[in-house]
């Protein structure tokens, strides 16, 4: 019972999407680094657009609590059912 409940929280944050997006952003641009043979201009527009993403799903989330009277910070954990 402790294994699975640290299972869990290794794999808790799996369910933001900033994270996801975060991680694919890094596994592409160390792919691209080690065998890709990807140029400078190809790097950096992975980066961006891993970074742009976030920062649209972090936009979307405030304005969702803006039009749902949260005056509080945001969950730290969404349920899954959040996750899209």
């Amino acid at each position: 019972m402790k294994e699975d409940s640290r299972i869990r929280r290794i794999f808790a944050p799996l369910a933001s999407r900033k994270v996801r997006v975060a991680l694919a952003t890094v596994a592409a641009s160390y792919a691209a680094q080690i065998g890709l043979h990807v140029n400078d201009d190809m790097m950096y527009t992975i980066l961006g657009v891993g970074v742009s993403l976030i920062l649209g799903i972090a936009h979307e989330d405030a304005g969702r609590n803006i039009s749902s009277g949260a005056t509080g910070p945001p969950n730290p954990r969404p349920s899954t059912d959040e996750v899209r």
